[in-house]
């Protein structure tokens, strides 16, 4: 597949719409684990071979995002980097308050 796609000079195309659906992913999971879905935000810094993605919910939830001793918030940065490894990019996750 990565072969057609260089072929047919898709592949930044591609690229970039796997990207997309990593902050959409990311997203996704904030929300059904919030209380208040409507104040989850994303932001991507991209640098190169590195994404950084900010991930922003309201005070009242971060405990929800984080979960108990970390797990969750370690279960979305696992995600995020088996995601990544398709990219060939380093993903990190961060939780802002």
């Amino acid at each position: 597949m990565k072969k057609l796609l260089k072929i047919l000079g898709l592949e930044k195309t591609a690229r970039m719409l796997m990207e997309v659906d990593m902050k959409a992913l990311i997203e996704l999971m904030a929300k059904s684990l919030v209380d208040k879905p409507e104040e989850v935000v994303v932001a991507e810094v991209d640098g190169g071979r590195t994404a950084i993605f900010e991930l922003r919910v309201a005070t009242s939830d971060i405990g929800k995002v984080i979960g108990k001793q970390g797990n969750t918030a370690r279960a979305m940065r696992t995600i995020l980097s088996a995601a990544g490894a398709k990219l060939e990019k380093r993903c990190v996750l961060e939780i802002l308050d």
